[in-house]
């Protein structure tokens, strides 16, 4: 992969991170987006600067993050992959309960900010005939849980949107790869979700084995690598400790 450039969004911490560090492995030139610069800086130190462009920039900006990411420079500007990478989610109350901040940061991060990036860098892609968007969305976006609604709605639209994307550019050489994780450890989503209660971010699934960054990244880099006339339009992930539960019922 030495002359692809991959753009990963969320690249600051858990799934972004280790997915970077993947295709650095591979020798694809990186252009990292995250909110915390430091953290975007501290990984291309460890990876090489010489390969890798950190971008600061909030992906909810609509105004800034196409605007950066037109701005490239040129040894980045040509992008062969898109890694829509960055997610949120927020809070556990029900639906009429539920606070309508943290609605919007999940829409306006889930979505709006992926279609965002995706918008900015298609054209370019189609132009030249190559390329590859890889959303990460959920199961979630199949399997309807209580406490769960606009982030289980949000990456419905991401499976939604990757199938359409496939449509709109048959006849194209631009795939299109929605990887949905379950239910996953070692990343800041769950601490996030918890308002920063660590004690019970561990305590929600200890005794579990999760998947994991590696497990997604190694996922990310299986799509990427199949052969030009292959496209794998989704790919569902799970722990082997995560299942199904029955239809409920109110007693």
């Amino acid at each position: 992969m030495q002359d692809q450039t991959v753009v990963i969004s969320g690249a600051s911490a858990g799934y972004g991170a280790e997915i970077a560090r993947r295709f650095a492995h591979r020798g694809a030139r990186l252009v990292l987006v995250g909110r915390r610069e430091d953290r975007l800086q501290a990984l291309a130190g460890e990876i090489g600067t010489d390969r890798t462009h950190c971008l600061a920039c909030d992906i909810r900006d609509t105004r800034a993050y196409p605007a950066a990411l037109a701005a490239l420079p040129p040894a980045f500007a040509e992008v062969d992959v898109l890694v829509n990478n960055a997610g949120i989610g927020l809070g556990r109350d029900r639906a009429q309960e539920a606070d309508l901040s943290d609605w919007l940061a999940m829409i306006e991060t889930n979505v709006i900010g992926l279609v965002a990036g995706t918008q900015a860098l298609l054209p370019g892609m189609v132009r030249r005939n190559r390329g590859h968007v890889v959303n990460i969305g959920s199961v979630a976006s199949h399997y309807p849980t209580p406490r769960n609604a606009v982030y289980a709605g949000a990456k419905a639209f991401v499976r939604q949107f990757g199938l359409c994307l496939r449509a709109d550019l048959l006849g194209t050489q631009v795939r299109v790869t929605t990887v949905e994780p379950g239910q996953g450890g070692g990343t800041e989503f769950t601490l996030v979700r918890e308002r920063g209660d660590a004690a019970r971010a561990e305590a929600l699934y200890r005794g579990s084995r999760l998947i994991g960054p590696a497990d997604v990244a190694d996922t990310v880099l299986w799509v990427v690598d199949r052969p030009p006339h292959v496209t794998v339009n989704l790919v569902e992930i799970m722990s082997t400790d995560q299942a199904f539960g029955p239809m409920a019922f109110a007693s």
